[in-house]
């Protein structure tokens, strides 16, 4: 069985978790705190960063979260999430490198380390400023975000896709942080409770981080 190394607020590893629960792909998961820089771990993936996808028995070890999905995607059959023409395929990769690149370094980022690592790692109060810029980011992506919902079934087309599953994943954690404000949001909101509402994100639902209680509505599924 593949072993999954991970954290609860890692959003790369959300995002693999939740491609694999559509695909009903089994794994175990393995706790990793990669800021404790582990050897054993930097064996696994010299890069250092979660996630990373180990089979022990046939000695295979995968990194990087585009790179393992593509992998699943190619190897299992079952509910492809890079899906549709090769247009649609291309504006799949387009929105999940815009989730995994620019929300990642304009919100998600900023959010684990001022609410996150400062807290349980360096043992500091989290930065306004940062904070406060952090949440104008925020809107601007929901704006478009909200623009893609108005025009489309699912962010990228007619169907679910990977692209759905790395924005949820994103957004999940910026949730579980109590740093994202829904107002004037509702389309995107909308569609992310129709995300979160899917059997594969239970698991993260139901997950904590220690030392950081999520807000109560991190696991409501009403607006």
């Amino acid at each position: 069985m593949w072993q999954l190394y991970q954290f609860p607020l890692c959003p790369f590893s959300r995002k693999l978790r939740l491609l694999m629960g559509e695909k009903n792909v089994a794994y175990e998961l393995v706790r990793e705190n990669p800021w404790e820089g582990r050897d054993e771990f930097w064996h696994l993936n010299p890069a250092g960063r979660t996630p990373v996808l180990h089979d022990a028995g046939r000695g295979t070890a995968l990194s990087d979260s585009q790179a393992i999905c593509e992998y699943l995607e190619e190897t299992v059959d079952r509910n492809p999430m890079i899906n549709g023409s090769a247009l649609q395929r291309a504006e799949i990769r387009r929105l999940v490198a815009l989730f995994d690149d620019n929300f990642y370094a304009d919100v998600t980022e900023p959010a684990l380390h001022e609410k996150m690592k400062k807290r349980i790692v360096l043992r500091q109060s989290p930065d306004a400023q940062v904070l406060r810029q952090l949440g104008r980011m925020l809107h601007g992506h929901l704006d478009y975000i909200d623009w893609l919902v108005d025009t489309r079934q699912w962010l990228a087309g007619p169907q679910l896709s990977l692209a759905d599953l790395t924005c949820g994943a994103h957004l999940s954690v910026v949730e579980y942080l109590g740093a994202i404000d829904w107002k004037g949001h509702e389309q995107t909101q909308g569609w992310y409770m129709v995300v979160k509402s899917r059997p594969s994100f239970r698991p993260l639902l139901s997950e904590k981080m220690e030392g950081i209680p999520p807000p109560r509505e991190y696991a409501s599924l009403d607006l």
